[in-house]
């Protein structure tokens, strides 16, 4: 009997490992099977949610920013003087949505996409001391009156809430839905592979697993979006008129805000600011090209 529970748990674990395999081939046909060209960047993307569902979802997120805000009294009211100027920044932003679009998706050979053309565009402005701002899937976006001081000018609150419609446009919600689950089918087909080890050894197999995950697809995806939505983003500001040129003075004090302490980059989702800035300068030809397209001498 004791020969024939060995070979049971032989086979068990044989069992187990061709259940691995069987996942990882079902993550690999989700993951490739989703892979489409980005127009705006001309690079490959994978999608795990549809643009109609990013809408949804976001507009179900931001019901619920504005009900926390409005219960918080932090909403600032939409007579207000600065929601006045934020959504008139907004929509100067927004009305070149298509037009930068259209010339993105051509400069990488791409059919010109449509999925913004279903978004709810929207703004609030939410009374904080967090210089921030955000745009949710499918266009309803927030900004923080903190961001005010440290943008200290109209043209880097454009280039903020550029940025922030770029991630809308490039649908990132979507790809993170679909990295997240690559992610967690990874963990499913790892965990029923090692359940008949030990519990010291499950333990170890499981971190290291969620810190390759970590480092090796999560921060460098997240660098990468970063990276997208300043590129677009810089080109939508500049589009609607705003100075590109204010990027670079914005991006030097938002990285010395907390006295410039940040993780190295390899540990962020962000990229480190002074590779962001390099970045941003090289992109100002481009940029000064769009302004100059749509505004001429403005």
């Amino acid at each position: 009997m004791g020969r024939g529970g060995r070979g049971g748990g032989r086979r068990g674990g044989k069992f187990r490992w061709w259940i691995l395999l069987l996942f990882a081939g079902y993550a690999a046909w989700q993951w490739f099977g989703s892979a489409e060209v980005d127009p705006y960047t001309g690079e490959t993307a994978h999608y795990g949610a549809s643009a109609d569902e990013e809408v949804q979802l976001g507009a179900q997120a931001f019901r619920q920013v504005l009900g926390d805000a409005n219960a918080q009294g932090a909403l600032l009211p939409a007579d207000a003087q600065l929601t006045q100027q934020i959504r008139s920044i907004a929509q100067r932003l927004v009305a070149k949505v298509p037009q930068v679009t259209a010339d993105l998706a051509a400069m990488h050979n791409q059919a010109v996409p449509t999925s913004h053309q279903g978004f709810l565009w929207d703004v609030a402005v939410i009374q904080s001391d967090e210089a921030n701002a955000f745009c949710l899937p499918g266009g309803k976006m927030a900004v923080y009156t903190g961001l005010i001081p440290v943008a200290q000018n109209e043209n880097a609150v454009a280039v903020v809430m550029g940025h922030e419609i770029a991630h809308a446009l490039l649908r990132h919600g979507s790809q993170r839905m679909a990295q997240q689950k690559l992610v967690q089918m990874g963990q499913v087909a790892t965990g029923m592979a090692v359940g008949d080890m030990a519990p010291q050894q499950q333990q170890a197999i499981m971190a290291a697993l969620g810190a390759g995950a970590q480092y090796g697809l999560i921060l460098p995806y997240g660098r990468n979006h970063e990276t997208q939505a300043d590129r677009v983003g810089l080109m939508l500001a500049a589009a609607a008129c705003y100075d590109p040129a204010e990027a670079v003075p914005l991006w030097q004090r938002m990285g010395q805000l907390g006295g410039g302490q940040r993780p190295p980059e390899f540990a962020s989702t962000h990229p480190d600011p002074a590779n962001r800035i390099a970045e941003l300068q090289a992109l100002m030809p481009q940029a000064e090209a769009f302004r100059q397209k749509y505004c001429g001498g403005q």
